[in-house]
């Protein structure tokens, strides 16, 4: 099944959304779920709007969460 937005134009909304994500380490494939676009087209996107998908020297956005989440059942 096609990603929801293939070959719909991008919104304002969605750019802020993607540098956003982007902003907050999210894995480039979790950005594309979540804006209904593929891989190829957030990395497209992300090189026109001059956004550094390169992973910044932080954990992922989530591995804090779900660090916490293994400690709470031990």
């Amino acid at each position: 099944m096609p990603p929801k937005n293939q070959n719909k134009s991008w919104s304002e909304e969605d750019i802020e959304k993607l540098k956003e994500l982007v902003e907050g380490n999210t894995p480039t494939g979790v950005i594309g779920l979540k804006l209904g676009r593929s891989r190829d087209a957030i990395q497209a996107k992300a090189s026109k709007e001059g956004v550094s998908l390169k992973p910044v020297n932080k954990p992922p956005y989530d591995r804090k969460v779900a660090n916490a989440k293994k400690k709470a059942k031990k």
